[in-house]
């Protein structure tokens, strides 16, 4: 703007300084309607704003009216008056003003891409749902093709390679270094393709949107069971007794279908129904699902880590053999045996001496389980020493089940014991040995 004409007109001059802004000169307002003055020619200009350039212009003119308006209250008033909380309220929204006029940038085009990208390649898309996905994609590429004069064409229709084809596009749109005047109708376009993708993705099928019936028909779950028993209620036990029997006939994808009920189910009925079936067949594929309810110290999932003989789940069920519940302990040093680990001798010898007679029992059981002949003297030492004559039976039933030459000895010698239980044992080492 201009500063006016030289000579008479100087005095005229000086006072359209005090009201007009000029790149955000720092100018001080003589009062608030001057102030007010300053504020309209800011929205004149922000109407004729083209470029980034004439924003940042008004921004700083901005900065310059804000001073004016805190100058607007005397040092001695701790709060503005109702003319200067107004004049504070159309700068805060002239900012807003400014920043909604701004862009959009090349950042908030790759900011979409990625987004839409990790959603194509973290979401469970039902059949129907990749169907919708992948067409949408397609014409996202197309468009981001020919906007960038590059051809995106992903390696398969798979949502990892449609995802990473995405992630190229946001790639190159970064490394193009996008002006937001220059290459503004670029922009624009791609933006508003990435956000037509956005929608696409979000009207997709995904499995979640179904309810847990509608998922497990589409997957399969329902297809052994005939019109008859299919109204059977309820008709996923008997779709699980059905995949259980198939997979005990060979057929071990069967198996996915269980864990898949598993998964879906809600009900502590089915959920117990489905560890029933697992228990029945122990199936290795199971291990993962397991260990996360084994992380919750779920009982029959550790039994039935043990039946698997999850060597992996030991670093997580380790640890509950010691502690207050009883109940956890025997079913962790069950399974653990079951495991049949040397490396977990020593945390079950720990539990001979433990102060609950049924965990010592179940200890020294484990111990033959896992026979290991570092055992032998631990357990010796119960059969001759422990107060409970059932678990001295179970340290000579360990001594048999390690089965070496000093072990079964170690046994024999109680032949004349007061248990029954223990002469028994130590009957049949005593026989092995002479044997």
């Amino acid at each position: 703007m201009s500063n006016g004409d030289d000579g008479d007109g100087a005095n005229e001059a000086d006072t359209d300084a005090e009201t007009a802004p000029e790149g955000g000169a720092d100018v001080p307002a003589a009062d608030a309607e001057a102030v007010g003055d300053r504020l309209d020619s800011v929205e004149d200009a922000l109407e004729e704003a083209e470029t980034e350039a004439d924003l940042d212009e008004i921004d700083a003119d901005l900065d310059a009216i804000e001073e004016a308006v805190e100058a607007l209250v005397p040092d001695d008033e701790d709060e503005e008056d109702e003319e200067a909380a107004d004049l504070r309220d159309r700068l805060d929204s002239l900012r807003g003003d400014v920043e909604s006029q701004r862009g959009p940038y090349a950042e908030d085009v790759t900011e979409q891409i990625d987004a839409a990208a990790d959603t194509v390649e973290s979401t469970e898309w039902t059949g129907d749902g990749e169907l919708e996905v992948i067409p949408a994609v397609e014409e996202f590429l197309d468009t981001a093709g020919s906007q960038l004069v590059e051809t995106f064409e992903p390696d398969s229709d798979e949502m990892g390679d449609l995802a990473a084809e995405l992630r190229t596009v946001s790639e190159i749109v970064e490394d193009t270094d996008l002006d937001a005047d220059e290459d503004a109708e670029t922009i624009e376009t791609l933006l508003e393709a990435a956000e037509s993708l956005g929608t696409a993705l979000e009207d997709a099928e995904e499995w979640d949107d179904l309810l847990v019936r509608e998922q497990l028909d589409a997957r399969g779950f329902y297809d052994p069971l005939d019109p008859e028993n299919r109204k059977d209620f309820p008709a996923e036990w008997n779709a699980v007794k059905l995949h259980e029997k198939a997979y005990k006939d060979g057929d071990e994808e069967a198996v996915e279908m269980i864990l898949l009920g598993l998964e879906k189910f809600e009900s502590d009925f089915m959920e117990e129904n489905v560890l029933d079936s697992l228990e029945r067949i122990a199936p290795p594929e199971a291990t993962e699902d397991l260990l996360a309810m084994a992380e919750k110290r779920n009982k029959q999932a550790i039994r039935i880590l043990g039946r698997i003989g999850a060597e992996e789940a030991l670093d997580t069920i380790e640890e509950y053999v010691e502690g207050g519940d009883v109940a956890l302990r025997k079913v962790t040093l069950r399974a653990i045996g079951a495991i049949g680990q040397e490396r977990s001798t020593q945390v079950v010898a720990d539990q001979l001496v433990a102060d609950d007679a049924e965990v010592r029992s179940t200890a020294a059981r484990a111990l033959g389980l896992l026979g290991d002949t570092r055992a032998i003297d631990p357990l010796a030492d119960v059969l001759a020493e422990d107060d409970a004559d059932e678990v001295r039976a179970s340290a000579a039933w360990a001594l048999n089940r390690i089965g070496t030459e000093r072990a079964r000895e170690a046994a024999a010698d109680y032949a004349d014991d007061r248990a029954y239980l223990v002469q028994v044992e130590a009957e049949k080492a005593a026989e092995s040995t002479s044997a």
